[in-house]
């Protein structure tokens, strides 16, 4: 019965672990994810690269989601390969910096943390004070966690078990790093991972020998989740997470068999085994820094050869989409409605892949990729007039209520994302060339505002796509929120464009149409994308059916 409860509260303890460093990484993404781009894509060299790393790991507690967001920019052609792969392994010693101050015992936090981070999260309605709420409740959270990790280790310390399995990870220090390893990949999170270990070693449960060698593996783990979250992805997007696994496992395979072949691992053990670890692994991460970066450079044509670059216009010929619209299940309601939602995540993600380039073919007008950008829009025009096709053949009379509203807020979804891409592959496109003609320059501040609104569009369509997946109304919710600041933003950017027109700026007077025009397609960009949110909204109850007044005779009376 011991081992049965042990093992509730350990599952128990793991996965308020892994939820909450989720939760804060949630929170800073939704406040701050539409600024990740610019931060990320700064021209810097290697060295300024991995202290960006290291600054955004400490912000998201995930090196995982560090390496993510570079893979996905530098696949995107804004970010080279070896600020890539720098800003990677800075991300790896950031998220070591973080497991130093977590490793701490601040139970005394806990109850203050909850506090706060609830009333912000349930009282205040501006969406980035409730997101810090959401952050300062996740660090709560990671903290309570470990206070349970360690409760549960209580009942089996001094069983028999344990120090017979902690005796064998000591002896067999092969095991230990395997363990570690599969440790990590499994939870997805090295924070998580490392912390567990660290409490381990904390409390007594497991020696410090087998702990590092679990700390080791667990490095190496690490490595594996960037290359499996990106397993689906373009080639060249796969290039930074296997260069980074060359090195971080070799550095870690070297480790281990120095300390364990050439000296005693107790030598590491500088204070108390907890916080011997939690030193162990930064020098670890920090040494690899320091010899991995100028390999950063000379990865990139091996990695090039073994993952070779398709181009925008060779992708856009060659590919093959085979729509999932299948006419057998149309007599099925479930079945049609999911394929009609996957066939809506290829257009959705046609929207970025024409999107993206922008602020590129603003600076450098390019005709071959405005050219690429309509092709594309061709497939969008295609997938919108096949998606018609098919719900014009669907049985109504078989579908309920429900089922009907759903399958029409689908189509005007398909509408609007047509409508978007046009937007972006006629209008924008032809924005952008006559600012070449023109030879017209923005402003600095204008361009930035500029910049920051095409970020959050980005952002804003994969969180479309996540609530047209998933039908969550708190994701609808923060679809409509981020439309309504978007708007805002661009009220904010005319009126700032008309003072510096007040104030005189040349180069505000030559860019005048071009950035007002600019900001209005990004507006309805942002619209369109967020009509995916209004049906789930309106089903739930969480919107009005007007917002004008309905008795007027009632309002004048009164």
């Amino acid at each position: 019965m011991n081992i049965v409860s042990f093992l509730i509260n350990l599952t128990g303890a793991t996965m308020l672990l892994l939820f909450a460093v989720r939760m804060v990484r949630t929170g800073i993404e939704r406040s701050f994810g539409a600024s990740f781009q610019r931060l990320l894509t700064q021209k810097t060299g290697v060295v300024g690269s991995s202290l960006t790393g290291l600054m955004l790991a400490v912000v998201l507690q995930s090196s995982a989601a560090v390496a993510l967001l570079a893979t996905g920019f530098a696949a995107s052609g804004y970010l080279a390969f070896p600020a890539g792969l720098a800003i990677v392994l800075g991300g790896d010693l950031g998220s070591a910096l973080i497991i130093q101050v977590l490793s701490f015992k601040l139970d005394w936090l806990v109850p203050l943390l909850l506090a706060i981070g609830g009333w912000l999260f349930v009282k205040v309605s501006h969406n980035s004070w409730r997101q810090l709420g959401r952050v300062v409740l996740g660090v709560a959270f990671i903290l309570l966690s470990l206070r349970f990790l360690r409760h549960a280790m209580d009942p089996i310390r001094d069983s028999a078990v344990l120090p017979m399995l902690a005796d064998y990870l000591a002896r067999d220090f092969i095991t230990a790093f395997l363990v570690g390893a599969v440790l990590a990949f499994v939870m997805h999170s090295s924070v998580a991972a490392i912390l567990m270990c660290v409490t381990l070693a904390q409390i007594g449960a497991i020696p410090f020998a087998a702990a590092l060698s679990l700390v080791l593996g667990a490095n190496m783990g690490s490595s594996f989740i960037p290359i499996w979250l990106t397993r689906g992805m373009q080639s060249e997007a796969r290039r930074i997470p296997y260069a980074n696994m060359v090195l971080r496992g070799s550095w870690a395979l070297a480790a281990l068999l120095l300390i364990n072949f050439l000296t005693d691992p107790s030598i590491f053990m500088v204070s108390g085994p907890g916080q011997s670890l939690v030193i162990a692994h930064i020098a670890f991460n920090l040494s690899l820094l320091l010899v991995a970066l100028p390999f950063c450079r000379i990865l990139e044509t091996p990695m090039a050869k073994l993952f070779p670059l398709i181009g925008l216009k060779d992708a856009v010929a060659d590919a093959t989409h085979t729509s999932v619209l299948d006419n057998s299940t149309l007599e099925n309601p479930r079945l049609a409605i999911a394929g009609l939602k996957r066939e809506l995540l290829y257009m959705n993600d046609l929207v970025e892949q024409v999107f993206r380039p922008i602020p590129g073919l603003f600076e450098n007008w390019n005709e071959g990729v405005a050219n690429d950008l309509r092709e594309r829009d061709f497939l969008m025009n295609a997938t919108l007039s096949e998606i018609r096709s098919y719900v014009a053949n669907m049985p109504m009379e078989k579908y309920s209520k429900t089922e009907t509203k759903i399958v029409r807020g689908l189509i005007d979804f398909a509408i609007r994302l047509e409508a978007a891409g046009d937007v972006i592959s006629k209008q924008l496109t032809s924005i952008a060339e006559d600012k070449r003609k023109h030879n017209v320059r923005f402003s600095s501040e204008g361009w930035m505002e500029l910049v920051q609104m095409h970020e959050s569009i980005l952002a804003n369509l994969k969180l479309a796509a996540n609530v047209l997946v998933s039908d969550d109304i708190e994701s609808a919710r923060l679809l409509i929120i981020e439309n309504t600041e978007i708007k805002s933003a661009e009220r904010k950017s005319r009126k700032r464009h008309l003072r510096r027109l007040q104030e005189g700026r040349v180069e505000s007077f030559e860019s005048s149409d071009i950035h007002l025009e600019t900001l209005r397609a990004f507006r309805d960009i942002s619209s369109h994308i967020s009509a995916v949110a209004y049906p789930i909204l309106y089903r739930n109850g969480q919107l009005l059916e007007t917002r004008l007044i309905q008795d007027m005779k009632a309002q004048s009376a009164g």
